[in-house]
């Protein structure tokens, strides 16, 4: 059990250290570890005079190994959840939306990917 306690330990610092670099770069957050009954995102931002940011926060032991870590049936379940989100809001909608991954790694600044991948 500790293990796994850790583990949600470090998920959690990751993803404020994540959410923070987002908003030193202009994002707005918009919601945090957003559960649907699709599944589940970590961040949801407005970019920038931009699309509405669906993120996925990888913490790794180098970030290239956390932008590689979000899996096909993960990234169907994320776009589902966020599909469902913007339904909810039509306003957000007319927006548009992408789906990024931050990736988490020590001693080194976060790394924002954007539009990695795309749900059609």
């Amino acid at each position: 059990m500790r293990n796994r306690e850790a583990a949600e330990r470090r998920g959690r610092a990751s993803e404020n250290l994540a959410a923070l670099w987002l908003r030193l770069k202009g994002y707005r957050i918009l919601a945090r570890r957003l559960k649907t009954h699709a599944g589940e995102v970590d961040l949801v931002a407005a970019a920038p005079f931009g699309p509405i940011c669906f993120i996925e926060v990888k913490a790794r032991a180098d970030t290239m190994a956390a932008a590689e870590s979000v899996a096909p049936a993960q990234r169907t379940r994320i776009g589902r959840a966020a599909t469902l989100y913007l339904a909810a809001r039509p306003g957000l909608a007319r927006r548009g939306m992408r789906f990024d991954i931050v990736a988490v790694a020590p001693r080194a600044l976060p790394v924002h990917h954007r539009d990695v991948w795309r749900d059609f």
